[in-house]
């Protein structure tokens, strides 16, 4: 088992240069029409800013859980932007990973390539677009004040990119595969894309959950979830010195574990289906 892993692993590191002519292929297909071309990959997450901002900092006042001594570092429009940013990633990777063998159909039944390549492009092309987007934040980091620390970029942002990467591509591994044999996967994900983004703590600090009066049981299966982890340490990279703005240890062992299970989770049920999957192809 342990072979036949690490042989898939050389070969996808063999033919990782059709990784990068599928990322391309993918950014210019959907770019090539568009007037504003890559600038909506800045102006679509900031939209949603302004919206949530509006309505869950102005109105439903989801700034509280917020500390004191964070609205000198970009406060809570900071928070929602390095929150908002990872996660418009994240679901666009969700979105688009039922269909990741789907949509490469073609080049999967006559390319002699790893058939991981082509979930693995589905997360690439997703990744660069976050990349895309780093202008954003960067514009409101220095016109709030917000500030970064050794810790922040040293430990924070590789375990943030790191983790989402393992766990996007586990989970398009995942979908992707099991979406060929049971197209009802692609439905519920929709579903499960809307519970995640209000379970994962995006729109207001975590610590507002941990401090309600909710049973300690419901706190701690909260933390479970390795998404809220993750986006935390998205965030700490600009609040490193806050500890409600950093994941607890629960949280982050959560992220870390769930990634990596997550990850061979996923392999594992690709590799089984594998066959099945191309016989539907």
């Amino acid at each position: 088992m342990e072979v036949a892993v690490a042989s898939r692993a050389l070969a996808v590191w063999e033919h990782r240069k059709v990784v990068g002519l599928l990322v391309r292929r993918d950014l210019k297909v959907k770019y090539q029409q568009s007037v504003l071309g890559y600038a909506w990959t800045m102006l679509e997450p900031l939209a949603l800013t302004m919206v949530y901002f509006f309505v869950f900092g102005v109105i439903l006042n989801a700034d509280r859980g917020m500390p004191e001594e964070a609205q000198a570092y970009g406060g809570f429009v900071l928070f929602l932007v390095a929150g908002i940013l990872p996660w418009t990633t994240f679901g666009a990777i969700l979105s688009e990973a039922p269909r990741a063998m789907l949509t490469h159909s073609k080049l999967i039944t006559t390319m002699k390539v790893p058939r991981e390549i082509f979930p693995m492009a589905t997360v690439g092309t997703k990744f660069v677009e976050y990349l895309l987007t780093w202008p954003v934040l960067l514009v409101f980091v220095f016109a709030l004040g917000g500030h970064f620390t050794a810790m922040g970029l040293l430990v924070w942002l590789p375990l943030a990119v790191l983790l989402t990467f393992m766990f996007g591509l586990g989970v398009t591994l995942f979908l992707s595969s099991v979406n060929v044999l049971l197209r009802d996967v692609e439905r519920l994900v929709r579903i499960l894309t809307r519970l995640l983004f209000y379970g994962s703590a995006i729109l207001f600090p975590a610590s507002m959950v941990l401090g309600s009066g909710i049973p300690e049981w419901v706190k701690t299966l909260y933390q479970l979830n390795p998404l809220m982890g993750i986006f935390q340490m998205h965030r700490a990279v600009w609040f490193p010195e806050f500890a409600e703005l950093t994941p607890s240890a629960l949280a982050l062992t959560s992220s870390v574990v769930g990634s990596v299970l997550m990850l061979i989770i996923g392999y594992w049920t690709f590799r089984r289906l594998e066959m099945s999957v191309l016989k539907e192809l």
